[in-house]
């Protein structure tokens, strides 16, 4: 019980008590919003799955901070195992939603658990390590290839295994961040840049079923479902209810498309477009700054840090917030294909969310742990 009690008084003393502050207002506005976006059903079942999902969150945000992250790094094998045998459970437990085989329904767990969200962060963990483990020579083959194969294989898994071309784009983005602000040289980039080119072809062949392949095409050519009653049924709504909130919205429980349930997703993947029919532009505003200064709060710590691998995983943290922030609006806007991310924090699911809370819970302990290292040589990271 000492123990204990000396845990959570370290934790309060040295802990990121900022961000999480930041990390539980933007959660329990989400549980408001999703309560609204919810009332359709007359069931308590999201708002108490969300809320046991918070509860938990902060307890792991508080544990994980007292985790040594260079520990835990340094078993990257292990963890590339996890996340491979995670992932593999697919095969045997997965249950299909909207055409991905993305979520674990496990025999005893009252709730489904989404592996690539988990993955993510060991993914980051694992990039930070090995281009931590080679920095003094980050721009060599060597290193780019390693970091690029390992990338190429958690997509690949993530393809392969669930169709979840959304999530396997995350880990692109924080693999495309990660690495440039490590030190790899630009001509790296555009090399790759050259053979993604070269192999998007064979990927959209092979790889993307045809309701993918429209979702995509359908942003660009205003001739596909021309009727709105296809691929385009979920955006045109969700176009619909933002414009229909104007500047302070119709209000919580009384937004007319929301509360006729318009979009099946509107409490998960839609959530920010029923923020904007019942809260307005003002309430979509609200929740975007949220998102915005939890971003600006990882990137402070991982710029005062001296640790080359605490910063590149606290950079890593801030690229996977900052992909699913844009691509979650930007496909409720229309802007982007409607590939099913979430809104960090906002959207209805556990599985996000205590990941955010795990991911945050990264940050906190970098916060928490000035590194020795400082001193040590190696190449300097863009800012």
């Amino acid at each position: 019980m000492r123990r204990l009690w000396n845990a959570v008084t370290e934790f309060y003393r040295r802990g990121d008590l900022l961000l999480l502050l930041l990390c539980v207002i933007t959660s329990i506005f989400g549980i408001v919003v999703i309560a609204s976006a919810t009332h359709f059903s007359d069931s308590p079942r999201f708002l108490v799955v969300q809320g046991a999902s918070l509860i938990l969150g902060i307890l792991l945000y508080a544990a994980v901070s007292l985790l040594d992250i260079e520990i835990l790094a340094e078993h990257r094998i292990l963890l590339l195992l996890f996340s491979t045998g995670l992932m593999a459970l697919l095969l045997r437990f997965g249950i299909e939603v909207n055409g991905n085989r993305a979520w674990l329904k496990l025999p005893g767990i009252p709730f489904n658990i989404q592996p690539a969200e988990i993955c993510k962060l060991t993914f980051i963990i694992l990039l930070a390590k090995t281009l931590s483990l080679r920095r003094d020579h980050v721009s060599s083959p060597k290193t780019v290839g390693l970091v690029t194969a390992l990338t190429v294989y958690m997509m690949g898994l993530i393809v392969v295994l669930s169709k979840d071309v959304g999530s396997a784009l995350v880990f692109l983005l924080i693999f495309l961040i990660v690495a440039y602000v490590s030190g790899i040289r630009g001509w790296w980039f555009l090399l790759g840049a050259a053979l993604a080119a070269l192999v998007l072809p064979f990927v959209w062949e092979h790889f993307l079923q045809d309701y993918q392949k429209q979702r995509i095409l359908v942003v660009f050519d205003k001739t596909i479902d021309p009727s709105g009653e296809g691929v385009r049924w979920d955006t045109n709504r969700s176009i619909a209810m933002l414009s229909g909130g104007g500047i302070s919205g119709q209000g919580l429980f009384h937004g007319s498309m929301t509360q006729a349930h318009a979009i099946d997703s509107q409490y998960s993947d839609f959530i920010f477009s029923a923020i904007g029919e019942e809260l307005g532009i003002l309430g979509c505003l609200f929740a975007i700054l949220l998102e915005v200064l939890i971003i600006f709060r990882c990137i402070r710590v991982g710029l005062k840090t001296p640790n080359f691998m605490n910063r590149t995983v606290c950079f890593g943290i801030a690229a996977m917030m900052v992909f699913q922030v844009l691509t979650n609006t930007g496909m409720c806007i229309g802007l982007f294909p409607v590939i099913g991310l979430t809104l960090p924090f906002i959207s209805y699911g556990g599985s996000s969310l205590i990941t955010s809370f795990l991911a945050m819970g990264l940050v906190s302990g970098i916060h928490m742990r000035p590194d020795p290292e400082a001193k040590s040589p190696y190449i300097q990271p863009r800012y």
